[in-house]
């Protein structure tokens, strides 16, 4: 054959051209690939060996393990939050700049016009703001640690720029080149606390659906879809306030709190301000209903090493990376003076443990969702408002919204005695104002919204998570949470010593009157807020006979409880789930250990499904249903009611749920406020599941009258839509199929341009779980399947020995895509499975993989 190569080359000179241009094709292949390499990888941290730091007095360990986790050694407090900050910048540099770029209401220095809106909105807010007089009232030894972390940070960003930082700097190039990072600030990192507490802003949302809903229906019928806490169902964290817990709470009738939205323009207020508030946190994740967490502990009494066990997973958006940065910080000798020896979940831009363990005590947060935000009504004119028969003038201020590619934007903050007027962000606003002159018959005035959120006053969490890092025990941990104003959260803890407690911090509203669950009157101090809870008031609990408590967002007290905590309580559908796995074990004789608390993380029962399926399945109902919908009911004959990966029944139930919510609420509801399914829509269904004639079930356009007639539409209108999703055969149905998880990147992730999608973005993962159930893998039922909430990390403390707790972050440690960290542990978190957490010395050094020293400069 050789001898022919030459023959054959004579005969074909084409091919010799071919030869050449695939020759110069692979060539150039291989320069842009390895360019290409070059350019994404060029980020990726030093993670042996030894790095110069300046500021550092003496030399700090780091050690990683294979999933990428640091554990730092330090001698010094000061050397500690310095190596902390320049590791979080080796690894998330770019999300902890768009982070304060986001809080700061700054994004259109980075993107240009189209986050213009945005910005103007979180200036009205005014957080950075907040943040900064909050920099200021820090304690020094606080400020001092938020400095060294910002030094430490500082430190990496000399030797770091542009794509070396992180890929996102190569792409942000290209729309602005000119772009370079600022120094980090202590403002930087605390502002990050109000985006989180923006995330956990209660029940707003709820507060103008409520409004939005009143335009079309009765006072009747929203009481209807706002059903009070099943108390009678359904546990409360503490049993302050159960009284007779046998019967339900009085119904909450919103008419109280203020008079109903009728005229058009306050409807548009409320739906344009709605839209804004959409528009924030998709830049952190997914806001809704499932926005929640799980925690429960349990005391040495029902456990196998007689030490309590303590469980944790936080509900939120879905991003890339996670939210969530796992850290473990020692000190080399545990002092007054370097009092920290932690590990657990941080937030990158933020200096030290926000959950996890010390060597003493545990801990774990839900949100609480206590009612701290009211939108008032005003009555402005000019530069006035109206309160009690006065005018009383704007407080006002400029803002100057530099934009890349584009002409500063100005705009003017004006707020009441209340808060910001977050009308006017956007030019409908200007008609708005006017219709309602005519409507409030007042001269020239105009009707405003404003919103009093007690995050936009100064406070004390930013101090808060070094007191909880260091507590040694229940006295110094409620102290610590003395300090939490914000967001409110449920504490849970446990400490070696044996006991478990509960303690619900936070800066909580009393009302003169209202309720806070409609919009209020501001032009009254009638409505205004008189004071909050002390903090000694507020629900606590040390060592409960019981043995356990748990925490899932549920009614934190009963309905005799003397101060108003919220009327917006999660229907606790998670809370009792958990509750019974618990007492099912306990009766068992069963003592619990970290994998029996895993296990009950996973599950996956649906106690919708189990109340609504017995209805599909029944005699009564069989005559209704066409021979499609009568294939899709009988897969729930014999279903075991959980939303499993592998199960069919599960896709057909959540299909029917779905076109159920449509057809019998969505088409009655306006179009701005749609079921979208979980928790509450669990309540309401289920309550009217037991009333076959209400009007709910009746569409005169669909020809439907009765609950019958209505649950057999719905399951005829699954079947077709699970045979287009899924094909014709149900034996190959999979709830997986449908329900999928894209990690999205916060920047990036959703700019329309594929390719940059691609090179952030992973997924989709097919997943169980479902809205509202303990593996809370939520989704919006007004818009499709694809999970929108998850369990955002999951951990197990066993206060017997730390070094067997376990722990697993969404995805990975890593904020630079395709690092070996990047996602690595999210097929551990798809399929349940948890990580070792190493935490005394001995066990760090010896799962570690990577060492690195960071050396005084001098």
């Amino acid at each position: 054959m050789g001898d022919d190569l030459p023959r054959l080359r004579r005969r074909h000179p084409i091919l010799r051209v071919i030869g050449v241009i695939l020759a110069v094709v692979v060539a150039l292949a291989i320069i842009v690939g390895g360019l290409g390499v070059w350019t994404v990888t060029r980020s990726f941290p030093q993670t042996s060996g030894t790095i110069r730091v300046p500021g550092l007095s003496a030399a700090v360990t780091v050690y990683r393990d294979d999933a990428g986790v640091p554990q730092i050694e330090a001698t010094t407090a000061d050397d500690l939050f310095k190596a902390q900050g320049f590791v979080h910048a080796q690894d998330r540099f770019w999300e902890m700049d768009f982070r304060r770029h986001v809080t700061a209401g700054r994004l259109s220095e980075l993107f240009g016009a189209s986050q213009v809106a945005t910005d103007t909105f979180i200036r009205t807010l005014g957080w950075r703001t907040v943040a900064e007089q909050e920099v200021k009232a820090l304690d020094p030894t606080s400020l001092r640690y938020y400095q060294d972390y910002a030094d430490g940070v500082n430190a990496y960003l000399k030797g770091h720029s542009g794509a070396a930082l992180s890929l996102e700097y190569a792409v942000l190039g290209l729309q602005n080149p000119g772009y370079s990072p600022e120094p980090w600030t202590p403002a930087d990192s605390v502002a990050w606390l109000k985006a989180m507490a923006w995330d956990l802003r209660s029940n707003l949302d709820d507060e103008i659906d409520r409004a939005l809903a009143l335009t079309k229906l009765t006072l009747q019928q929203i009481a209807q879809l706002h059903p009070s806490y099943p108390y009678a169902q359904h546990p409360t964290i503490t049993a302050l306030g159960d009284g007779d817990t046998s019967r339900t709470a009085p119904a909450v009738t919103p008419a109280a709190a203020s008079t109903p939205p009728t005229a058009p323009g306050e409807v548009g207020a409320l739906e344009e301000l709605q839209s804004s508030l959409a528009g924030l946190p998709t830049l952190m994740g997914p806001a809704g209903t499932d926005i929640g967490s799980n925690s429960w502990v349990v005391s040495g009494a029902h456990t196998a090493s007689g030490k309590p066990l303590l469980a944790n997973d936080p509900h939120l958006g879905a991003v890339e990376p996670s939210v969530w940065y796992q850290v473990g910080l020692h000190c080399r000798a545990v002092t007054k003076a370097c009092p920290f020896d932690v590990a657990g979940f941080s937030f990158s831009g933020l200096p030290g443990v926000i959950i996890g363990h010390n060597d003493r005590i545990a801990w774990g947060f839900t949100n609480l969702a206590p009612d701290v935000a009211d939108l008032y009504e005003e009555k402005v004119t000019g530069n006035a408002y109206e309160y009690n028969g006065k005018q009383v003038p704007l407080t006002t201020r400029k803002e100057t919204i530099k934009v890349a590619g584009g002409k500063p934007v100005t705009i003017t903050v004006r707020s009441t005695r209340h808060g910001p007027i977050v009308t006017g962000l956007t030019p409908a606003y200007a008609a708005i104002a006017k219709n309602q002159a005519k409507r409030l018959r007042v001269s020239d005035a105009a009707y405003q919204l404003s919103l009093q959120w007690t995050a936009l006053q100064p406070g004390h969490t930013a101090s808060a998570i070094f007191a909880l890092d260091s507590a040694t025990g229940w006295a110094g941990f409620r102290a610590a949470a003395a300090q939490f104003d914000v967001p409110s959260q449920n504490l849970l803890y446990a400490d070696v010593d044996g006991n478990i407690g509960y303690q619900a911090p936070g800066r909580i509203p009393i009302r003169a009157s209202g309720d806070g669950t409609l919009p209020l009157p501001g032009w009254s101090s009638q409505y205004g807020w008189i004071g909050y809870i002390p903090f000694d008031k507020l629900p606590a609990v040390l060592n409960p006979p019981s043995g356990f408590i748990v925490t899932a967002n549920n009614a934190a007290v009963g309905p005799d409880y003397p101060a108003m905590i919220t009327r917006d309580w999660d229907y606790g559908y998670r809370a009792n789930r958990i509750t019974d796995r618990l007492g099912a074990l306990f009766a068992a004789g069963k003592k619990l250990t970290v994998a029996d608390f895993a296990a009950i993380q996973a599950d996956t029962f649906d106690a919708n499904a189990a109340q609504l399926a017995p209805i599909l399945t029944s005699d009564g109902l069989r005559p209704s249903l066409t021979s499609g919908a009568a294939k899709g009911v009988a897969l729930l004959s014999h279903w075991n009611y959980h939303d499993d990966a592998d199960s069919a029944a599960a896709a057909y139930f959540n299909i029917f749920w779905r076109n159920l919510l449509v057809d019998a609420f969505g088409r009655k509801l306006p179009a701005s406020a749609p079921p979208v399914g979980g928790d509450r829509w669990f309540e309401v269904v289920g309550n009217l599941a037991t009333q076959p004639e209400s009007p709910w079930w009746t569409d005169k356009k669909l020809g439907i009258a009765g609950r019958d007639q209505m649950f057999a539409h719905a399951a005829d209108q699954a079947w077709d839509e699970a045979v287009d999703l899924m094909g014709n055969d149900p034996s190959t149905w999979r709830w997986d199929r449908i329900h999928t998880l894209e990690l999205t990147n916060a920047s990036f992730g959703k700019s329309g341009i594929a390719p940059i999608e691609w090179l952030f973005n992973r997924g989709p993962y097919p997943v169980a779980g479902s809205s509202s159930v303990v593996d809370a893998v939520g989704w919006d039922a007004s818009v499709g399947y694809q999970v929108d909430w998850v369990p955002s990390m999951r951990q197990v403390l066993d206060l017997s020995d730390f070094d067997t707790s376990t722990w697993v972050n969404l995805t990975g440690e890593s904020g630079h895509a395709f690092h070996p960290n990047y996602v690595d542990q999210t097929a551990l978190w798809q399929e349940h499975q948890t990580r070792p957490w190493p935490f005394t010395l001995a066990a760090v050094r010896s799962a570690a993989t990577q060492t690195l020293t960071l050396q005084p400069s001098s």
